[in-house]
C-alpha cells in the first residue's frame, strides 16, 4: 500500500522517513455571517465624509474668490466699462490712404482699495516711481471700499514695469486705447479730438462715435477689434498746402484769424478744411482757446460783396435781367433818411456791376427781380438751416424770414444777416456745376453717388453765365492778383470785403475779407473760399481789401494744389475766348435796356 504522511509526525520525522516532504495544510478562514456589509457601510460613508469635505473645500475658496474679485464682476472702473476703457476706435485715413488718426495701446494704473492691507507704504512705494503724484491724494484714492479707482492714465512700457516690480497687492494696471494724430494740429478742425476714455468729443471723432462706434463700445464688439478704416475726403497734401499758406498770410497781412476751404463741386467732397488759431488734437485741452473754433462751418459773418454772386445769379436765373442788360446805377439809392450811395454812378452793365462789385448796380438789379424771390432763393440755395455736413460743429445762419425794402437792399450785396462760409462755398460750387448743389460731405463720395443727392438751384445757362462773370474778374476786375499768382491756370472768383461790427456798430478799421473762386474755369472742378479777419494793408501801396489780400493768397494756393489734384497748366488757345464771349458789353448801335 502506498506510504501516507501521517499529520500527526514532526518535521524530524519526516526526514527521517522514507516519503517525500509535503506542505501541511493550512486551516480554512472562519467567516461571521454580517461582516461583509459591515465593511462596505465604512467604505461607504468614508467616501461620503471626503467628498463633504472637498465641496466645502471648494465653496470655501470659491467664496473668498467673490469676495476678492466682487468688484470685477461689475466690470466697472469709475462707472465707466471695460469693454469701453479698452475699445478700439477705426482708424482714419485721407483719401489717399494716409492715416491721420489711429490707436496705440497705452498702460494705466488703477488701485483696488478693498485689496490694500497697508495704505500707507502703498502710496510711499507707489511715489518712489510716480512722485508726480500727490501723498495725501494718494492715500485718500488708496482708501476706503471702492472696488476701482485711477491712479493714473496712459503710463509708458518703463513706469509699468517698475511699478510691477514693486509687487503691491491691489495695484493693477489695464491696457488702454490711446488716439495719436500723426499730422498733428495740421487737420485739428476737421478731426476733432478724444477725451481720455478715447471718447470722440470733437469734429469727425465725435461724428463717428454718432454714427454706429458708440453702439459697438457699448456691447464690447469694438474691444481689441480691427476696425473698418473711415475714409474722408480730405487730401492731406492739399490741407498741408492750404494751411501752410494760411499761416504764411497771417503773417503777411498781420491777421487775427485765417480760414479756407476747398470742395469738389461735382461730388460735394470736401479736400481741404483749414481754421486758425487751432489746436494740437494729441492734447485736447489746446482746443479750449475761445479763439479756436472753426470758422469755415460754426462762425457766422456778413459775407460782404461775395454774396452778389448769389443775388446776380439768382436774378438772372428769374429772368428778371439778362446778362447784357444795362443798369442805372447814377444817383444813390434813399429809404427815408437812409442813403445808400457807394458805387460808381453810372449806366453799366450786369456783368460790370459784377466786375466793379458795385452796390448800387446791385440793388438795382435785387429791386427789378423783387426782395421776395431774394429771400426764397436763399433758401434754394441752402442759407436757411445748418450745412449738411458732417461735422457737429455747425453754426446756423441768421437769416430773417423775410426782408423789409432795407433788409433786401443790403443783404443784395451781404450785409444784414449771417451766414458760414461752408454756406456760401456751397452755393458757389453749385453755380460751377451746371446749377446743381451737392451737399458738402467729409467722407469719400462717388461722382455716381453725388448725382443722387445733387438738386438743381439754377439752370444750366444761368451756370454758363456765373462762370463767365467768374473767369471776367479774374482778367479784368478785383479777381486779377489772384489770377496773376495762379500762372498756367485759369481761374475766376469774386472779392468780399465786410465791416466787422464792434458793439453793435460797423466799423470802419476792422474787417473781415473774403474770396471765393473756382478752377480750372473752362471746366470747373474745384471751389475755393479763403477768409482773413483783420488783414492790414500789406504796404503804402496796397489796402485792406479782399482784392489786396485774400485775392493773392488764394493765387498761391491754386499754384501749389493744382498739379497734386491732376490738374496741368493750360496751353489751348481760344478758351478764354470761348468763355470771355460778349457780355455785358452791348455791340455799337445795339438797342440796350437801361433799368
Amino acid at each position: 500500500m502506498p506510504l501516507t504522511a501521517d499529520p500527526t509526525m514532526t518535521t524530524a520525522d519526516h526526514l527521517d522517513g522514507a516519503g517525500p516532504l509535503r506542505p501541511a495544510q493550512s486551516h480554512p478562514e472562519i467567516i461571521v455571517p454580517g461582516t461583509a456589509r459591515i465593511h462596505n457601510r465604512i467604505t461607504r460613508g468614508r467616501i461620503a465624509i471626503v467628498a463633504l469635505l472637498l465641496v466645502a473645500g471648494f465653496l470655501l475658496i470659491g467664496g473668498r474668490l467673490v469676495q476678492l474679485g466682487q468688484v470685477r464682476l461689475d466690470d466697472t472702473i469709475e462707472g465707466v466699462t471695460r469693454d469701453i476703457i479698452q475699445a478700439s476706435r477705426p482708424p482714419i485715413v485721407d483719401r489717399n490712404g494716409i492715416a491721420i488718426a489711429v490707436d496705440i495701446r497705452v498702460p494705466s494704473l488703477y488701485a483696488e482699495p478693498r485689496r490694500i492691507v497697508d495704505v500707507a507704504n502703498t502710496a510711499a512705494q507707489l511715489r518712489t516711481v510716480l512722485p508726480d503724484l500727490d501723498e495725501d491724494w494718494l492715500r485718500q484714492r488708496l482708501s476706503g471700499d471702492k472696488g476701482f479707482v485711477w491712479l493714473k492714465r496712459e503710463l509708458t512700457p518703463a513706469l509699468e514695469d517698475r511699478v510691477m516690480a514693486l509687487g503691491l497687492p491691489g495695484i493693477d494696471f489695464i491696457e488702454e486705447s490711446k488716439r495719436f494724430y500723426p499730422a498733428g494740429s495740421e487737420l485739428a478742425h476737421v478731426i476733432g479730438s478724444v477725451n481720455v476714455d478715447n471718447q470722440g468729443i470733437a469734429g469727425m471723432e465725435l461724428a463717428i462715435d454718432r454714427d454706429d462706434l458708440a453702439v459697438l463700445q457699448e456691447v464690447g464688439l469694438a474691444r481689441g477689434a480691427e476696425l473698418e478704416p473711415k475714409v474722408l475726403s480730405i487730401d492731406t497734401r492739399v490741407q498741408y498746402v492750404m494751411r501752410s499758406e494760411l499761416l504764411a498770410a497771417l503773417a503777411r497781412f498781420r491777421a487775427i484769424a485765417a480760414a479756407g476751404a476747398i470742395v469738389d463741386v461735382k461730388t460735394g467732397e470736401v479736400i481741404a478744411m483749414v481754421s486758425l488759431p487751432d489746436f494740437d488734437p494729441n492734447e485736447p485741452a489746446t482746443a479750449l482757446k475761445p479763439e479756436s473754433f472753426n470758422r469755415i462751418t460754426n462762425g457766422t459773418f456778413e459775407l460782404g460783396s461775395t454774396f452778389k454772386t448769389i443775388t446776380i445769379a439768382a436774378a438772372l436765373d428769374s429772368g428778371a435781367v439778362g446778362i447784357d442788360d444795362m443798369i442805372d446805377a447814377r444817383e444813390g439809392v434813399r429809404f427815408g433818411r437812409f442813403l445808400l450811395d457807394h458805387g460808381r454812378h453810372e449806366i453799366m452793365s450786369v456783368s460790370d456791376v459784377f466786375r466793379y462789385s458795385d452796390n448800387i448796380g446791385t440793388i438795382r438789379i435785387m429791386e427789378t427781380m423783387g426782395k421776395d424771390k431774394l429771400r426764397a432763393f436763399l433758401g434754394t440755395a441752402g442759407f436757411d438751416q445748418r450745412s449738411g455736413i458732417e461735422l457737429p460743429e455747425r453754426a446756423a445762419p441768421r437769416v430773417p424770414e423775410s426782408f423789409s425794402d432795407v433788409a433786401a437792399a443790403t443783404a443784395s450785396y451781404g450785409y444784414g444777416f449771417a451766414a458760414t462760409p461752408m454756406h456760401m462755398l456751397t452755393a458757389v460750387a453749385a453755380l460751377m456745376n451746371k446749377g446743381k448743389l451737392v451737399p458738402p460731405t467729409l467722407f469719400r463720395r462717388s461722382a455716381a453717388e453725388a448725382a443722387q443727392l445733387a438738386r438743381p438751384i439754377v439752370s444750366s445757362r444761368t451756370s454758363d453765365e456765373m462762370m463767365y462773370l467768374f473767369r471776367m474778374n479774374a482778367l479784368l476786375g478785383s479777381g486779377r492778383n489772384m489770377d496773376a499768382e495762379a500762372v498756367g491756370y485759369r481761374t475766376g472768383g469774386k472779392t468780399g470785403t465786410a465791416e466787422k461790427t464792434i458793439n453793435g456798430r460797423y466799423s470802419k478799421t476792422k474787417n473781415v475779407t473774403v474770396f471765393t473762386s473756382a478752377f480750372p474755369m473752362e471746366d470747373p472742378r474745384y471751389a475755393m473760399l479763403v477768409m482773413l479777419d483783420e488783414a492790414q494793408a500789406e504796404n503804402a501801396r496796397s489796402t485792406r481789401e479782399a482784392g489786396w489780400n485774400v485775392a493773392v493768397v488764394s493765387g498761391q494756393i491754386i499754384q501749389r494744389i493744382a498739379p497734386m489734384l491732376g490738374i496741368l497748366p493750360t496751353t489751348v488757345a481760344g478758351i478764354d475766348d470761348r468763355l470771355m464771349r460778349i457780355g455785358g458789353v452791348p455791340a455799337a448801335g445795339a438797342d440796350v435796356t437801361v433799368r
